[in-house]
């Protein structure tokens, strides 16, 4: 089978395709045929070699965590051959080899069959970097989440931002707002019905007192970190959370410890570990059945063939895209 795999960490040039055997199901395991896989920041930092060696598997390594496309065996799932499936949870490209290759041997846990009336590019653009699945556990368990509150997600082109926007509306919030770096990004925004601040021309405190009318919000999904995370921490209505999932514009931040102290705030931590395997499947079907719904419609930038992995974890990472972006592993036909 095709498979975009490495044997050493690096630059993108070690994206390699290669001929490798098909894996063969052990011990329960299902057998998938891929059709798509998404492309993801952390198949970028695995790669880059910035993740412990203990949480990563012997090199050679398959990257792509997330991916839709058809059981072939069922093993252990109970679900039926031939149906269309999305990866849900699991350590794939990084503890085990992932979705950027024709056929995976997955756990049968991490699987959830996709509903008819979901294509399988909406399929993968919702699990791809996981945006709205994280947002849906970060709100529903981490965060105490309330019908009538307001969530800041930062990031309108990523999948937190997005997927962050998308489910604190759907869940009832008052305001869910995002964030733009540029005038072009807040304008695409606001045409896709987003709340948007638009970081080159206010702060985002100002945007965040704007849109609130001067109360804050009550929850911050941070998946950018770096210089904003402080910013977003003072954005925060009295009683506030923040909860911190990932790190895209660095892994230090400088916070006001009066933000903390005088709005009764609360920081959490975000990891799928805490969660259970049912906890994410029972997520991951509702999201589903959301998108069956018409309720959201998660946005793709760009469909890479498998061929260009290496130019679509580029494109990703440099290219500033606004939406997911996908690796067509079985050519449609």
């Amino acid at each position: 089978m095709r498979a975009i795999q490495y044997d050493q960490f690096g630059g993108y040039d070690v994206l390699k395709l290669t001929d490798v055997p098909a894996p063969v199901p052990e011990g329960g395991q299902a057998l998938v045929k891929i059709t798509l896989a998404g492309v993801n920041p952390l198949d970028d930092t695995v790669r880059r070699g910035k993740l412990p060696a203990a949480a990563v598997k012997p090199l050679p390594l398959r990257p792509g965590g997330f991916g839709v496309g058809v059981l072939i065996e069922p093993g252990a799932s109970g679900l039926t051959a031939g149906g269309r499936v999305m990866l849900s949870g699991g350590r794939y490209g990084v503890g085990a080899d992932g979705a950027w290759a024709e056929y995976m041997a997955v756990d049968p846990r991490h699987l959830v069959p996709v509903p008819d009336d979901v294509d399988d590019i909406a399929a993968a653009a919702l699990s791809a970097g996981a945006g709205h699945l994280t947002a849906y556990l970060a709100l529903t368990e981490l965060a105490a989440f309330r019908p009538g509150q307001s969530v800041l997600a930062p990031g309108i082109g990523g999948a937190v931002g997005q997927g962050g926007a998308d489910v604190a509306r759907i869940l009832g919030a008052e305001k869910a707002i995002t964030t733009a770096t540029t005038a072009a990004k807040a304008e695409r925004g606001r045409a896709a019905g987003y709340d948007v601040i638009d970081l080159s021309a206010e702060s985002l405190r100002d945007g965040v007192h704007r849109l609130t009318g001067g109360k804050g919000v009550d929850v911050v999904l941070d998946g950018v970190a770096g210089p904003l995370t402080g910013d977003a921490l003072a954005a925060l209505a009295v009683g506030g959370t923040l909860v911190s999932i990932g790190y895209a514009a660095g892994e230090r931040a400088e916070i006001n410890v009066t933000d903390l102290i005088w709005k009764d705030a609360h920081v959490r931590g975000f990891r799928f570990a805490q969660f259970t395997p049912e906890q994410i499947n029972t997520a991951d079907a509702r999201l589903l059945d959301l998108l069956a719904r018409k309720q959201m419609a998660p946005m793709v930038d760009r469909v890479f063939p498998l061929e260009q992995a290496a130019e679509a974890q580029r494109h990703l990472m440099e290219g500033s895209p606004f939406g997911r972006v996908l690796l067509a592993v079985r050519p449609e036909g």
